[in-house]
């Protein structure tokens, strides 16, 4: 066989298989590298998760999608975006003069929407999530003011649903770029979070929140708002609260 008759059959081979994943798989060659539209197709990547990452938030963004919800806009302990991503310890952490303007109530619980490693994210799925999660909860529950935080990591919904005196945070934080989705959105459930000893095992998450390519906004939201639910019934999130929503899903 000749080289462009091999290279067909692979291309046939692998076709199919790239319907069912965003992995770069079967990319072929072009000498000892990669062809070259594919390696264009990964410098892209690599410069959409960099843009994502250092690009700034617009709190403003997410505040005119959350059409006229009440929000409050607080900035963690890391002055700017290099110190943010050098000193992850200060993306965990309150400003202190930001704690003093969360106002303190009986909430059941306070969506913090942060900007994490994706501003992207959080722009384009962060409010459409608080909105069709707040949908589903029951009316009786006492919804704090959304709040928007700027150079914030996971960790700081602690600080905030301690401020704000609230039984349980969501926070939706823009995740971790990666070569084949640079607009991920996360979502943390804690519930009584304590600042400084809580721990990744106390939370529950929801990974890769971004339509058409992930979870949809009503399925994450489904999942979301059961989770919330059993949380206050058991009076625990984390390693002690499973997610059954997929297992009842399932015939008998």
């Amino acid at each position: 066989m000749t080289l462009s008759q091999v290279a067909s059959v692979e291309r046939e081979l692998w076709s199919p298989l790239r319907q069912h994943t965003q992995a770069r798989i079967g990319l072929g060659r072009a000498g000892s590298g990669l062809p070259t539209h594919h390696r264009l197709e990964l410098q892209a990547a690599h410069a959409a998760a960099r843009d994502a990452v250092h690009s700034p938030f617009e709190p403003d963004v997410v505040a005119a999608a959350l059409r006229g919800e009440p929000t409050v806009r607080v900035r963690s302990a890391a002055p700017d975006r290099l110190t943010y991503l050098q000193r992850p310890d200060l993306g965990r952490r309150l400003d202190p003069a930001d704690r003093a303007h969360l106002p303190v109530g009986e909430w059941d619980v306070v969506f913090v929407v942060a900007d994490g490693l994706s501003s992207r994210a959080v722009h384009e799925h962060g409010a459409a999530m608080v909105r069709a999660t707040t949908a589903l909860l029951p009316t009786a529950w006492q919804v704090a003011p959304v709040v928007l935080a700027e150079q914030a990591r996971v960790a700081l919904g602690d600080d905030v649903a301690s401020a704000m005196s609230a039984a349980m945070v969501v926070v939706f934080v823009g995740e971790r770029p990666g070569m084949s989705a640079a607009d991920s959105l996360g979502a943390y459930l804690t519930y009584r979070p304590k600042p400084g000893v809580t721990t990744d095992a106390d939370r529950n998450c929801l990974s890769n929140i971004r339509p058409p390519l992930g979870l949809t906004y009503e399925t994450a939201a489904g999942k979301l708002a059961g989770l919330m639910g059993r949380a206050r019934e058991l009076g625990a999130t984390g390693v002690a609260l499973k997610d059954e929503s997929d297992a009842q899903m399932l015939p008998n």
